[in-house]
């Protein structure tokens, strides 16, 4: 099965300063498809993973190298709005990060911000993304109450409807599950295997057992370079590399 690829880097260089965190990483991740990037803490998972929605352009003295693609289009390009592009490449962060508004504005904000005013569209696009994020049941008579009022799962599960509302292209998801309890990481879980219909899904994350549950591909990241990528199952019981085999053995990490 030949899936288009979605997001791919070219020899991709990050630098925090003069530190080099990133070295030449060429990657593709494929429509429809979840790859987990796995890797100890500090190998530079997370940071690839924030140059693909450019969060790291808020961090000051940082510089890329290569390039980073969207449908075969470079990111980085001068001529890119960055506004649009993390519309079109969302993102969840490791802990639940609501806004103090109520679940209602919380799904509708990026709406806002985007331009759509419009009341009859935005309630209809709220309810579509709390359906698409397995929460609407949960919510749907207390929309206009605190986001804060939720469970850190619920309140996850809301801020991955929050990403969907400006009806994104891929998702990025940086250890989504490492602040929740196992249920609530199992509800996640579900979710990123229905939205891998729709989405093109990246997670980062430190739990092998996630990893091989959730992802189609997974790559493995070490002292910010990428070791080996290949199908899950594949990388998880035949890793043709030595480090790749240490770390899901638990040798190191």
């Amino acid at each position: 099965m030949n899936l288009p690829v979605k997001i791919a880097s070219q020899n991709l260089g990050f630098y925090y300063g003069s530190v080099k965190a990133l070295h030449e990483i060429s990657l593709e991740f494929y429509q429809n498809q979840v790859t987990a990037l796995i890797g100890p803490s500090g190998c530079g998972k997370s940071t690839f993973l924030r140059c693909m929605n450019r969060m790291n352009d808020l961090i000051p003295n940082t510089r890329v190298e290569g390039q980073l693609l969207l449908d075969n289009q470079n990111i980085y390009a001068p001529v890119v709005d960055v506004v649009n592009l993390r519309s079109r490449i969302g993102m969840v962060f490791q802990k639940p990060n609501p806004f103090p508004k109520t679940i209602f504005e919380n799904v509708a904000y990026g709406l806002r911000v985007n331009g759509t005013y419009h009341k009859l569209m935005i309630a209809d696009r709220v309810e579509e993304s709390l359906k698409a994020s397995a929460i609407w049941e949960e919510v749907k008579d207390r929309l206009h109450t605190s986001a804060l009022g939720l469970s850190g799962g619920q309140q996850q599960r809301l801020c991955i409807a929050r990403a969907l509302a400006v009806k994104p292209e891929a998702l990025l998801m940086d250890e989504p599950c490492s602040a929740l309890d196992p249920i609530a990481t199992q509800k996640i879980e579900e979710l990123i295997h229905e939205l891998k219909k729709n989405y093109t899904i990246i997670i980062v994350t430190h739990n092998m057992q996630q990893a091989a549950r959730v992802s189609d591909r997974t790559a493995f990241f070490y002292m910010g370079k990428l070791i080996e990528v290949g199908d899950t199952e594949s990388l998880f019981t035949k890793p043709k590399n030595e480090a790749t085999e240490a770390y899901i053995t638990g040798r190191f990490g």
